[in-house]
C-alpha cells in the first residue's frame, strides 16, 4: 500500500510518502562527467531517484535515508517518496512505524513500477548494503539520478564505501557525495566531543576520489531512540545537532540534483 502524505504515520508532514515491502581520476559529480546525461528516471511522474547506499551494513544507511527523506520534505519543500529496497532488513519499517511482510527480490519491480507513487520530486531508495547483483540491478533498471554513499570514519568502513562508489561509477550513476555518519560523540552532560570511530575519514576519502563531502552526522542517543520509536529525529527534534546536519545535507542534495538536471538538458559535449 501507499500511505499518502504519511498523515497516519507522520502527521506533521504532508509531503512525504513511504512504501515498504517486507583515487584521483574518479568521475564524481564534482567533475560533471557524462554520467549525468541520462534521460532521467524511468518511473513516470518522478523527477529524480536517488540511492542511499553503503559498501557494508551497520554504518547507519537506513537511518540516514529516513532522516534525509524527511528533511527533503520538511526543510526543502520537496514531494518525497521513500522506498525500502533492502527487503530483508527491518530498519525502515521500524523507523517509520510501518508493518511489513517479507518479500523476495522480484518484488522490487512491483514496488517501483507497480506502485502509484504519484508526482514526486525525489524518490529516496534505501539500498541493500554491499555491491552485489541486487544493487547493480536496482541502479540499472531505475536510471538513478545519483547516489549518496554513507560511511563511518573508520578505515575499514571507508574501504567498503569506496567499493560502493566504484560500483555506481561502473553503471554510470553520478555520486552526489559522501556522508560521514557517527562522526563524533558529544556527551549530553558535559558537551565534550569524542571521536569514537575516528574523525574526518570520509572527507579525506571524498577529496581523494574527487567527490563532494556532504557533511558529518554526530553519534547521538536521541537519533537511536527516535528511530526505535518510529519518529525520525528530523521530525521529532528538528533543533538537535543531528537533525540540523541532516537538513543541511538535504539542501546540498537538492542543489546537486538541480545541477545534474541542467547538465542533462544541455547534453554531453564531445571534444576531439
Amino acid at each position: 500500500m501507499v500511505v499518502k502524505g504519511l498523515k497516519r504515520l507522520l502527521p506533521l508532514n504532508p509531503l512525504l510518502r513511504s512504501f515498504s515491502p517486507i583515487s584521483s581520476g574518479f568521475n564524481g559529480l564534482r567533475e560533471h562527467s557524462a554520467m549525468a546525461f541520462k534521460g532521467g528516471p524511468s518511473i513516470p511522474g518522478i523527477k529524480d531517484i536517488i540511492a542511499v547506499a553503503s559498501g557494508k551494513g551497520g554504518v547507519g544507511k537506513s537511518t540516514t535515508a529516513v532522516n534525509l527523506a524527511v528533511a527533503l520534505a520538511k526543510a526543502c519543500q520537496q514531494n518525497v517518496g521513500l522506498l525500502d529496497a533492502d527487503i530483508y532488513g527491518p530498519s525502515i519499517p521500524t523507523m517509520m512505524n510501518i508493518f511489513r511482510k517479507p518479500e523476495v527480490m522480484s518484488a522490487l519491480e512491483k514496488l517501483t513500477r507497480g506502485v502509484a507513487w504519484g508526482n514526486l520530486d525525489i524518490l529516496v531508495i534505501d539500498m541493500p548494503p554491499g555491491t552485489g547483483d541486487a544493487q547493480l540491478s536496482i541502479s540499472q533498471r531505475l536510471q538513478l539520478s545519483g547516489a549518496l554513499i554513507v560511511s563511518t570514519p573508520q578505515d575499514i568502513a571507508l574501504i567498503d564505501a569506496q567499493r560502493g562508489a566504484f560500483m555506481f561509477h561502473k553503471v554510470d550513476v553520478p555520486i552526489l557525495g559522501l556522508i560521514e555518519n557517527m562522526s563524533f560523540f558529544k556527551c549530553p552532560k558535559c558537551g565534550e566531543k569524542s571521536d569514537i570511530f575516528g574523525h574526518g575519514g570520509a572527507k579525506r576519502t571524498a577529496d581523494k576520489m574527487n567527490l563532494d563531502f556532504l557533511g558529518e552526522i554526530p553519534l547521538e542517543v536521541q537519533v537511536r531512540s527516535c528511530s526505535d520509536e518510529g519518529s525520525p529525529i528530523v521530525m521529532s527534534s528538528p533543533d538537535s545537532l543531528a537533525a540540523k546536519a541532516y537538513i543541511d545535507i538535504a539542501h546540498k542534495v537538492v542543489h546537486r540534483l538541480k545541477k545534474l538536471a541542467i547538465l542533462r538538458q544541455i547534453g554531453p559535449q564531445i571534444s576531439l
